[in-house]
């Protein structure tokens, strides 16, 4: 064999090495984070933990407060949220493509999903909180996250559309309808998947926030449950916070079980997304 071409196979080897090593070396330290979380968290994951209210005294400390408080969250912002980014991702894709307005509105669109998550925060304090008197409540809250998902929700939501051949538009204007119909009912169930996906998605990020919440002024010790849009609140995250910030020991590990707590609520949303889109694309295969 030529000296060049032994030459150049070993530095191909070399090569495959150090990516091989590249990826293995953060799935490690992945997994040694993971498993000393769950090695912290395994003594406090019961049921007491699940359903009790925080204490000053970790062994007795539980997160039903938080637990309760980010459902309501993500309730309140994908009511808020889904809408306006659905509605606004039709629009920009099926009927404003080529509208001055449309293309500033992109542009503004592309902007805010890289703006940092304590900006929306400062933003939901001014307008939300003390504008609107809102106060630092639930609504609060969930409109602030509302505003932080939207970026997400309509980019993923123009994707999907984007997904749905012409050609099924064409037929349907050729058969007369007009273009909310063809939107109604011909691109909007096509998309559907995507769309789910999408929102799902972007629910997930928003559930993990903690930033947001803290500037609006969630929170970090409550001994109730919210009893309304109106009212006080905390969240998974804000508790969570509150217990590492502490000096005392236990209290990391009862943080450790928020943190596996969070996690697996993120592995099941996620689970959920991947779910209906397959399911709902066997339908659509089904269908056809």
């Amino acid at each position: 064999m030529h000296p060049e071409t032994r030459t150049r196979r070993r530095n191909e080897r070399l090569f495959r090495l150090l990516c091989l090593g590249c990826l293995l070396l953060p799935l490690l330290m992945l997994a040694w984070l993971l498993g000393d979380l769950v090695i912290k968290a395994l003594p406090r994951l019961h049921m007491d933990f699940l359903s009790g209210f925080p204490s000053r005294r970790a062994a007795e400390a539980g997160i039903l407060p938080g637990m309760v408080g980010s459902l309501y969250l993500i309730l309140l912002t994908i009511s808020l949220a889904m809408p306006v980014g659905v509605g606004a991702a039709i629009y920009l894709e099926e009927f404003g493509r080529r509208s001055r307005a449309a293309q500033l509105i992109e542009v503004n669109i592309a902007n805010l999903a890289g703006v940092p998550s304590i900006i929306y925060g400062l933003l939901g304090l001014e307008i939300f909180v003390r504008v609107l008197g809102l106060g630092r409540s639930l609504l609060a809250g969930a409109a602030t996250l509302a505003l932080l998902v939207l970026p997400v929700i309509i980019m993923a939501t123009r994707e999907a559309l984007r997904t749905v051949p012409d050609s099924l538009r064409e037929a349907a204007v050729g058969l007369g309808a007009t273009p909310w119909q063809v939107v109604r009912q011909v691109v909007l169930p096509q998309a559907v998947p995507g769309i789910m996906t999408g929102c799902i998605l972007a629910v997930s990020r928003a559930i993990g926030e903690t930033a947001p919440l803290v500037v609006i002024g969630a929170l970090t010790f409550i001994t109730f449950l919210p009893d309304g849009v109106l009212a006080p609140f905390t969240a998974l995250p804000i508790q969570i916070f509150n217990w590492i910030s502490r000096p005392q020991a236990a209290f990391a590990h009862n943080a450790a079980a928020g943190i596996v707590v969070l996690m697996g609520t993120l592995l099941l949303l996620n689970a959920t997304a991947i779910y209906l889109r397959e399911r709902m694309e066997r339908m659509q295969k089904g269908a056809h």
